[in-house]
């Protein structure tokens, strides 16, 4: 199976869990993402500097993307962030079988796709 390459190397697993948590509870700022993600077992101890790092990175990549800021109580303008296009087809394609994909759709579909990659190419 083909692997999309936010869903390798070392921050595969905090990719991948901050992409579903943003799936799922979008828009959500830094903070309540990392919130969020300390409730999971895995990540219980993780710092909130690597999450923000990890969500500008994914943000840079075109991952995520900004809707809105707000004031926090402190002061500071926090944006909100959520999933992009691009994160939605990365997690199904990371989803999907791509043997039994090819094995199981249809012809109209097949070709359907095939336009799509080479409209790109």
């Amino acid at each position: 199976m083909a692997r999309i390459s936010i869903f390798k190397g070392r921050e595969a697993r905090l990719n991948k869990a901050i992409l579903w948590i943003l799936a799922v509870e979008s828009p959500l700022t830094i903070y309540d993402a990392w919130k969020k993600l300390r409730h999971q077992r895995d990540f219980a101890y993780i710092r909130y500097h690597i999450v923000n790092r990890r969500v500008k990175a994914l943000e840079k990549q075109g991952f995520i993307e900004r809707v809105g800021e707000k004031r926090t109580k402190t002061g500071f303008v926090a944006a909100f962030y959520k999933l992009a296009a691009r994160a939605y087809l990365a997690m199904l394609l990371d989803q999907t079988d791509l043997d039994d994909f090819i094995e199981k759709v249809s012809e109209d579909i097949i070709l359907s796709v095939l336009a799509a990659f080479t409209s790109v190419w």
